[in-house]
């Protein structure tokens, strides 16, 4: 933490970094400018107070409590940023809010080896089929079963990087029955994204 010199209150430079990588991460990164800048009004929030004085000490478990910290302050950057007026939020995010397609996409994040229906998904939210499907997809910019397709390839390509698992293993745990299904739709994905 660096404070620079100036009228009033001094100026806070607070930096850290995360390696990131893989799918998952991509899509929020490319939701996000190269640079992003959020000025906080008098009061900087108040996960600053106690990461300054982690910072300041010299503590067994001092770097697990920043990287703790570090995360928190990310998040509430993250979200503090999409509240900007310049800012402009994908729609997961925004979905991810609402009562009705918030929890379907969670549970699609969460959950992506069950074969949902939109059916289902609806029941969950409390709504018609026809309300969610629509809902759904006027806030998330696309149907509830595109989503889950789309989501299921991005933790499965994380997955061999973090785990020891097979091909098959790793097709299951995401929800594709079998091998080839699995590099089908990684396949769709990479022509996809080109």
């Amino acid at each position: 933490m660096r404070e620079q010199p100036g009228r009033g209150a001094p100026n806070v430079l607070l930096t850290g970094s995360y390696p990131v990588g893989g799918r998952v991460s991509e899509r929020l990164l490319s939701a996000l400018p190269r640079v992003l800048v959020v000025r906080y009004g008098g009061e900087p929030g108040p996960i600053l107070d106690p990461t300054a004085l982690e910072i300041s000490r010299d503590d067994p478990g001092q770097q697990a409590v920043l990287d703790r910290l570090l995360d928190l302050l990310l998040l509430s950057t993250l979200r503090e940023w999409f509240t900007c007026p310049e800012a402009d939020p994908p729609g997961w995010y925004r979905a991810l809010g609402d009562p009705v397609a918030g929890p379907a996409l969670r549970v699609i994040h969460d959950r992506p080896a069950r074969p949902w229906t939109v059916a289902e998904l609806a029941e969950g939210a409390g709504v018609s089929r026809a309300t969610f499907a629509r809902r759904f997809g006027d806030l998330v910019g696309q149907p509830p079963m595109a989503c889950l397709a789309g989501w299921r390839p991005a933790p499965a390509a994380d997955l061999p990087v973090r785990t020891e698992a097979t091909v098959e293993s790793i097709a299951r745990q995401v929800g594709y029955g079998t091998r080839p299904s699995h590099h089908r739709a990684a396949a769709g994905t990479v022509r996809a994204a080109s």
